[in-house]
């Protein structure tokens, strides 16, 4: 059995921007307190315990976060967790009225992300067993009065807050590192006209502004890796992850239904099409819009070109600098076998001596026991994401001849 992966630690620093931030958070006995100085520059320094990019020190009392320049600590929530669906583009008939309007909304977020500053301040002061004892009411409120900004990417990492308190042993350290990420995202948006274009664009995009597909179209053969569908009470989400066999890419197209029904879009796994996609402005430039087809979608033998564990969780460090509210980012595993590890399990390299974990919500699944069964102790290509919650395997091909299997 492979011991878990050294280079799960992933790089400590990852520059940004060149506007200094510090942020200390001490968390002693449930109490804590925040540092800050200025601008939005982050590092942090802790044990691997936190992942890629995580950095907060042992889960317990005493637990001390630094943040510097650096940063998908702070998460693509898969994603990328994701802002939501894209409000339709202003008509293009009045750009005058349309850029009075964009000003109009940037001043309600502007005013909602103070009284978000203002909301963690209050929390660092009064200290994290607070937050055990009232409960997620106060978050809803706050998440309420975000959404009234007009800024529902904020409101969502709001009610995330919630739900931490009650998430098991280690909650305060959670909590600490959620709120840091959640101030940073702040600050990032107050300090906008400062930041890279690209950064600046991913910070848009996560507090919810809409954007809009302005790369060029890429023409690919495009293979349907993944797709699956999250909900909450008020929209379907479904996620579909295509690769390029020509232009060796990954690229996520999103689309939204209302609760209870699913999207439109519909491209099961195993399938190649011919077609455009457009890129949005974020930073990775991941995300894609679906552009002209030249054929329909037939089914195909082709498999992605795989990746190392390590090379994995080398990516998502990289990804990580570019967006750090990035929760993971796509890999393709090549010959790796899935093996029990204590209470959970692990994806650990035929050829070498290193494994990632599976995230936690793997485990039970049936998902999990297709790839136990299909890989039968002998090496397995899986795709998936992978991140600061571990490896979440999606689909999977045998070692030999055969067509895509999915595991969501």
């Amino acid at each position: 059995m492979a011991d878990s992966p050294s280079s799960w630690a992933g790089p400590n620093c990852h520059p940004r921007c060149t506007t200094p931030l510090t942020i200390a958070l001490t968390c002693t006995n449930a109490a804590a307190e925040v540092v800050v100085s200025g601008g939005i520059y982050l590092r942090w320094h802790g044990s691997a315990r936190g992942g890629p990019g995580r950095g907060l020190g042992d889960e317990g009392d005493g637990v001390r976060a630094v943040r510097e320049p650096g940063g998908e600590g702070g998460r693509e929530r898969a994603v990328e967790r994701t802002a939501g669906p894209s409000a339709p583009a202003t008509a293009p008939g009045d750009p005058e009225a349309a850029r009075r309007r964009a000003e109009r909304r940037a001043e309600r977020i502007t005013a909602g992300a103070t009284e978000l500053e203002q909301r963690l301040a209050d929390l660092m002061r009064a200290g994290l067993a607070g937050a055990e004892q009232t409960g997620g009411g106060p978050w809803e409120e706050t998440a309420a009065r975000m959404v009234d900004a007009q800024a529902p990417g904020l409101a969502s990492r709001v009610r995330e807050l919630a739900a931490i308190p009650s998430s098991g042993p280690g909650w305060p350290v959670r909590l600490l590192e959620e709120c840091a990420l959640l101030h940073l995202l702040d600050r990032g948006w107050l300090h906008r006209e400062r930041l890279p274009d690209s950064l600046a664009a991913t910070v848009r995009s996560r507090v919810g502004l809409s954007t809009s597909a302005d790369g060029p179209p890429v023409r690919d053969h495009w293979l349907v890796l993944a797709q699956y569908d999250t909900a909450d009470a008020r929209l379907t989400t479904r996620r579909v992850w295509l690769y390029g066999a020509e232009t060796d890419r990954t690229v996520l197209l999103l689309s939204y239904g209302a609760a209870g029904r699913p999207p439109e879009l519909a491209l099961p796994v195993g399938l190649a099409l011919e077609a455009e996609v457009s890129a949005y402005p974020d930073a990775g430039r991941r995300r894609v819009a679906l552009g002209r087809r030249f054929a329909p979608p037939e089914p195909t033998r082709a498999r992605p070109r795989g990746v190392t564990t390590s090379r994995a969780a080398v990516r998502y460090g990289e990804a990580l600098r570019d967006d750090p509210w990035l929760d993971s980012v796509p890999v393709v595993l090549d010959r790796v076998v899935p093996v029990p590890d204590g209470d959970g399990w692990q994806l650990a390299d035929a050829d070498g001596d290193t494994a990632l974990p599976l995230a936690r919500t793997t485990g039970g699944q049936p998902g999990l026991w297709r790839l136990v069964a299909l890989s039968g102790g002998a090496p397995v290509t899986v795709f998936g994401e992978c991140g600061h919650r571990g490896f979440a395997p999606l689909t999977a091909w045998s070692a030999g001849p055969g067509t895509a299997v999915p595991l969501c």
